[in-house]
């Protein structure tokens, strides 16, 4: 069933079914590098580290909602304990929601809050406050870039263009009168389905149809610049935003092509969602004291623990990402990208 015991090791207490605790771990994709490059490694250390007798049953959906969904159930079938799930689609997930309260096992939604169904905590960045520092820092640029109301093409990965990151940036760019030209909603973090949609809104609005570009990752981010590039248009000329701080997206913003993405420290991420899982799994209370928030999923308000997430601009690269230790020097500024960073002051 696609299920990887990824992590079995020795040491510490049991689980709530009164033999050693074990945590399912359920990714969304591997389109976006963060997940296996960061999320995967991050959790499985943290869990080692906080309960040696733990035990780790890993698996990505690579992109398929029906996929993650036998995922779901087949960890169950081997006795997880608690699910934490990032979802493919955040109203399909609550199928497999569905089958773990059957079983009575805690669901911890994940990096994005599952919809519609019993879920027991979010661990996440405030997806809000994403949206709305991408939609700043875009309006700003474009009216220091003399088109103050854009307007410009959104490239949502939200299948319906309307979760809590898609209302940040719309209200944000709405209140600095930055205006919507076209949308689309790639779905899944694809860098090719996005080229081919900013080609459409190209051919459809015209080169200069619009002023700038939302998208809501970096993945999708390289797709549209790709498509203006196709096009021979100058990326640095349509601002475009980005999230996750991939290698790659951090060389574009470097090189002037890209000019923003949103930094998410994924490993305090997977550290803190590592936490609470172990707790669950081993059948301890959580003190309510830990949560931050209490967002809607439409089913129930679900205790969350919500991270605070970076926008970096080709200003504070060095700052942020290098300092941070989440990218070296030597990756990011090497072969065709070490002069740009010598003149963005990176090196």
């Amino acid at each position: 069933m696609l299920l990887a015991v990824a992590a079995t090791v020795a040491g510490c207490g049991g689980g709530a079914n009164g033999g050693e605790g074990t945590i399912a771990f359920l990714l969304p994709e591997d389109q976006a590098e963060r997940y296996e490059a960061h999320d995967r490694p991050d959790f499985e250390k943290k869990v080692e580290g906080l309960c040696g007798s733990c035990k780790v049953l890993y698996s990505n959906a690579k992109g398929d909602a029906p996929r993650q969904r036998e995922q779901a159930q087949a960890a169950l079938a081997h006795g997880a304990d608690v699910l934490v799930v990032a979802p493919v689609h955040t109203a399909l997930a609550a199928g497999l929601v569905k089958k773990a309260n059957a079983r009575k096992v805690p669901v911890v939604s994940y990096d994005r809050l599952i919809e519609n169904g019993k879920v027991d905590y979010l661990v996440a960045f405030d997806n809000e406050e994403i949206g709305e520092l991408q939609g700043k820092s875009l309006a700003g640029k474009l009216k220091e870039d003399g088109s103050p109301s854009g307007p410009v093409v959104m490239l949502s990965s939200n299948a319906r263009g309307n979760g809590p990151r898609d209302y940040g940036v719309r209200t944000t760019l709405a209140n600095n009168g930055v205006k919507i030209a076209t949308e689309y909603h790639p779905y899944s973090s694809s860098a090719a389905k996005a080229e081919g949609e900013v080609r459409r809104a190209i051919a459809t609005l015209g080169r200069n149809g619009f002023a700038g570009i939302y998208a809501s990752n970096d993945e999708i981010a390289a797709g549209a610049i790709a498509a203006l590039k196709a096009a021979n248009i100058d990326p640095e000329e349509k601002p475009t935003t980005g999230e996750e701080a991939t290698l790659a997206g951090i060389q574009r913003i470097v090189a002037g092509e890209q000019y923003m993405t949103v930094y998410k420290p994924f490993e305090q991420e997977a550290d803190v969602a590592a936490e609470l899982a172990v707790e669950l799994a081993n059948g301890d209370e959580v003190p309510p004291d830990r949560f931050t928030d209490e967002p809607s999923n439409g089913f129930r308000d679900v205790p969350a623990i919500l991270l605070k997430p970076i926008a970096v601009t080709r200003d504070n690269v060095k700052a942020t990402v290098i300092a941070d230790g989440f990218l070296k020097l030597a990756q990011l500024c090497g072969g065709r990208y070490a002069a740009a960073c010598k003149k963005a002051g990176v090196t």
